[in-house]
């Protein structure tokens, strides 16, 4: 079976085998003991039918026949009502963003953000365009997974999250909880054995052998899977010892 997708709301990853597609539940305190295998091209889904089509391309996570390109202009053609947010990761990065209103929690759950705050709603998605590229100038839109993993282990800086927002007229102030209970920057890195602590964006957290692992979900689309704990020696926290 092949790790082919990975579901955030209901945390989960889509593995396909013979052209049918299985969830593999990722709720906090599943135990997982899964080796990886050969990794290429995840292929494509089609979620109506829940069938899978495979592809050998080495190239990963996707090749270029199975690659989606997200456009921008698709977003800003959109003629539903949509928000403007900034978003918090501990302990001090932030960044503008926007969505179709009535997807602005799932978003920033998506994302893993740990505060957010609703600061426009306008009329469709070109508004919400103009308005995230000014401000981006000064905030920035983007964040890097390693970012979000360094600051797991913290609390958001209030002080400088009001000062953001203390520039801006708040609509709406989101606070999330994901349970991740740290007490130290957890381990990157790429595994699918041990018990899971939660889900944060599309990170996993597992806990094994006294080391909890921080791992980028979309790091394991591609990859065939094998029952079985996975047996490598790996990067320890000097908390275990």
């Amino acid at each position: 079976m092949q790790v082919v997708g990975y579901d955030r709301a209901d945390p989960a990853l889509r593995l396909a085998s013979d052209g049918d597609i299985s969830r593999l539940s990722l709720a906090p305190g599943t135990d997982l003991a899964y080796a990886l295998g050969e990794r290429h091209c995840a292929g494509r889904v089609d979620y109506e039918t829940e069938g899978h089509e495979s592809c050998s391309d080495p190239r990963t996570p996707y090749c270029p026949v199975h690659t989606t390109p997200w456009s921008v202009q698709s977003n800003a053609d959109s003629t539903e009502e949509h928000a403007v947010y900034l978003a918090a990761f501990a302990p001090d990065v932030f960044k503008v963003g926007v969505t179709r209103s009535w997807r602005l929690e799932t978003r920033l759950r998506e994302q893993g953000a740990d505060r957010a705050a609703q600061i426009h709603t306008v009329s469709d998605g070109r508004i919400a365009r103009d308005l995230e590229a000014d401000i981006a100038e000064t905030v920035g839109d983007q964040v890097r997974v390693a970012t979000k993993v360094a600051g797991l282990h913290e609390s958001v800086d209030e002080a400088a999250w009001e000062s953001l927002l203390a520039d801006h007229r708040v609509i709406e102030r989101f606070e999330f909880d994901y349970g991740t209970d740290l007490d130290a920057r957890p381990v990157a890195e790429t595994l699918l054995t041990g018990t899971v602590r939660t889900t944060k964006g599309r990170l996993l957290l597992l806990d094994r052998d006294g080391t909890t692992y921080a791992v980028d979900l979309r790091d394991l689309l591609g990859y065939d899977l094998r029952e079985g704990a996975d047996d490598r020696t790996l990067q320890s926290s000097l908390g275990s010892f």
